[in-house]
């Protein structure tokens, strides 16, 4: 099985959430690679870098996705059949960004959305979450998660068994 890292808005490909998850995904024989999207600041257009990659490396795949990754990871599934989805505080139902309908081809969704989060309303999550039936784990923490990154990582180690 491959992770396939998508990182936000404002963070580099190998941030500390990413980072901390890697490290995980290592550990349980998957192999990793972290998207860079450094420069890119059109939603869309890092969807089409992910799907160009994904189209590269077909296979078994988990896209992760924090913030605006998570919005590339999600619009990715709807094109290309994945095992698993895994967003952390992802920028759904934004202005500005051309998807607002998300139908994914992947069976298993997990939402991570901090309670604080001051950038990506925990609404929107909430109600892709009911749309999607999808688990969604609102957990205390702000946009970057930081400050909960363990219960984060719980939640990414207990998601990883479940789709392994």
């Amino acid at each position: 099985m491959k992770v396939y890292f998508s990182h936000g808005k404002e963070s580099g490909p190998w941030g500390t959430k990413i980072k901390r998850l890697a490290k995980i995904a290592e550990q349980k024989g998957c192999g990793i690679e972290s998207i860079d999207y450094s420069g890119m600041m059109d939603p869309d257009l890092r969807v089409g870098r992910l799907l160009q990659v994904l189209t590269e490396d077909p296979g078994n795949i988990v896209l992760v996705g924090s913030s605006m990754g998570g919005y590339v990871s999600l619009v990715a599934s709807e094109k290309v059949a994945v095992r698993a989805v895994f967003l952390m505080a992802p920028a759904l139902h934004m202005p500005g960004y051309e998807s607002h309908q998300h139908h994914s081809l992947s069976p298993q969704i997990e939402i991570v959305h901090g309670w604080a989060d001051d950038v990506i309303p925990t609404e929107h999550s909430i109600r892709y979450a009911k749309q999607a039936c999808c688990t969604l784990h609102l957990i205390r923490g702000d946009h970057s998660l930081n400050s909960s990154l363990e219960m984060v990582a719980e939640l990414f180690d207990q998601f990883l068994d479940r789709v392994m």
